[in-house]
């Protein structure tokens, strides 16, 4: 079993990295159309959130341990490969790089000359995705076991209350979020974690037990180096 703090620790870097981006158009919103449509979409998005995994959650009980783990992990690669696959890209210097100011001004320039209810919508539906997001995330690393879901949901809280203490306390988007660098350390765990709930699921017994998340991890950070370098030289040559 991988370790709890391991999984709280993931979970809390990734749900800090969705937070970031909806608490970019929460406030974009409140500065644009008033506070009130920002509050009202945020409260809105967060109850149609509560009500999904209320429906949601107790279904995990009811699956068999090896069929969850399977399916969990084969999700866990999936959703980790779309993060990592970005991240290789953005290092490479194939797409830009994530910049929460530049997010942040897109949607203050898309809300300035909107009247309120397309700032609450806006609101809501930033919210709702960005939390959707975390839910999948949170089910992604912890979903394999209750334990480990209490874990993941424990880093995801902590994120939210951090995340919201600082938006509160500072006003302005979190731009000084390394979220680059975290979303490609998330995209590592993430594939890693799917490979080993995966494996666990399928009745294969990781040498090293827990251990096997570090090499897992060693490995597929490896892979995503060489994948960097070999991107970058095709584009320095493609330019040259």
């Amino acid at each position: 079993m991988i370790s709890l703090w391991t999984i709280a620790t993931a979970a809390f870097l990734a749900s800090a990295v969705e937070m970031v981006e909806a608490l970019s158009i929460v406030l974009a919103v409140g500065f644009t159309q008033g506070f009130r449509a920002a509050i009202e979409g945020t409260i809105l998005a967060l109850i149609a959130l509560g009500a999904l995994v209320a429906v949601g959650v107790p279904l995990l009980h009811i699956i068999p341990d090896a069929w969850l783990k399977v399916g969990v992990g084969a999700f866990a690669i999936w959703f980790g490969w779309g993060w990592l696959r970005k991240a290789v890209l953005r290092a490479a210097g194939q797409i830009a790089l994530k910049s929460e100011d530049a997010a942040y001004a897109k949607h203050v320039t898309q809300l300035t000359a909107a009247d309120r209810r397309v700032g609450r919508t806006t609101a809501f539906s930033g919210v709702f995705v960005e939390g959707l997001e975390v839910a999948l995330i949170v089910l992604a690393i912890g979903g394999a076991s209750p334990r480990s879901l209490s874990a993941a949901v424990a880093g995801a809280m902590a994120a939210l209350v951090i995340v919201v203490a600082l938006g509160i306390a500072l006003h302005a988007p979190l731009s000084r979020v390394p979220e680059n660098v975290i979303k490609y350390a998330v995209g590592v765990l993430l594939t890693t974690f799917g490979i080993y709930w995966l494996g666990e699921g399928a009745g294969f017994a990781w040498p090293g037990d827990e251990a096997a998340v570090l090499y897992l991890a060693l490995l597929i950070f490896a892979g995503s180096l060489v994948a960097v370098q070999i991107l970058r030289r095709r584009r320095f040559s493609a330019s040259a």
